[in-house]
């Protein structure tokens, strides 16, 4: 019966010296991070994106759950893609996916109630993240460990900083703090990080709604837009004028 069931097969693996290891690890990380950011360029996660980003602590603390959860993921569906059957794949990733969700939400529970309570059903909701999905669907279940390990590293990251930036501008305008209630999260010593930069009286409420946050988060695809553009403008001139050398 299982005959006609092909097993999920990455690709083609040849020996690679270590310059060129090193350099495909290099674009998989410039990828993640800035090239196809989860969070700016694929749009994915777009509700825990906006929903818990209302403030930097726990745009900071979803970030780096995620960021656990997808690199773990990653590289356990890579070492298992020999063994998992194409027709049932899926199955398989939410489950391994859903139980690694599960043992970050026990732990964040335990030694981190407060952050726990502000991310509230979002924590859980990691499990139907479409980037951990994507990037094992797309990447682990086809590359080997190591890279499938540095990718997830990439994405979580990159979208972590979307996050953490989005959260700051948020609880910037919106509440005119910055990393209130970082003690929580980051112990004693972090009082030091919570800031009062704005008068509750100069503060715009509409930056923690979420209207604001697609504003915002628009501004920020804006702005890496930009980016793009004029670093290609750059070196279209560099391109024309060698040619004319």
């Amino acid at each position: 019966m299982t005959d006609n069931i092909d097993t999920v097969h990455g690709t083609k693996e040849s020996e690679f010296t270590p310059a060129e290891s090193k350099n495909s690890l290099l674009i998989i990380i410039i990828k993640g991070l800035w090239k196809e950011n989860p969070g700016l360029c694929q749009l994915l996660g777009l509700c825990p994106l906006l929903a818990v980003t209302t403030t930097a602590v726990s745009a900071l603390g979803l970030g780096i759950a995620t960021t656990l959860v997808v690199i773990l993921s990653s590289t356990l569906i890579s070492c298992l893609r020999s063994v998992i059957f194409t027709e049932v794949r899926i199955p398989i990733y939410v489950i391994v996916i859903a139980t690694l969700v599960t043992v970050v939400r026990f732990y964040v529970e335990a030694y981190f109630p407060e952050l726990y309570n502000a991310l509230g059903i979002y924590l859980a909701l990691i499990v139907t993240n479409c980037i951990i999905m994507g990037r094992a669907e797309a990447f682990a279940g086809r590359n080997r460990p190591l890279q499938a390990a540095v990718d997830g590293l990439a994405c979580g990251v990159g979208f972590s900083l979307v996050l953490f930036t989005l959260g700051s501008i948020r609880e910037v305008l919106g509440s005119g703090t910055w990393m209130f209630g970082a003690h929580d999260f980051l112990g004693d010593w972090a009082y030091a990080l919570e800031i009062n930069l704005i008068s509750s009286d100069h503060t715009y409420l509409i930056a923690i709604l979420p209207p604001g946050g697609f504003f915002i988060l628009a501004m920020l695809i804006a702005a890496k837009n930009a980016l793009d553009q004029r670093k290609q403008h750059k070196e279209q001139s560099l391109a024309i004028k060698s040619k004319q050398i």
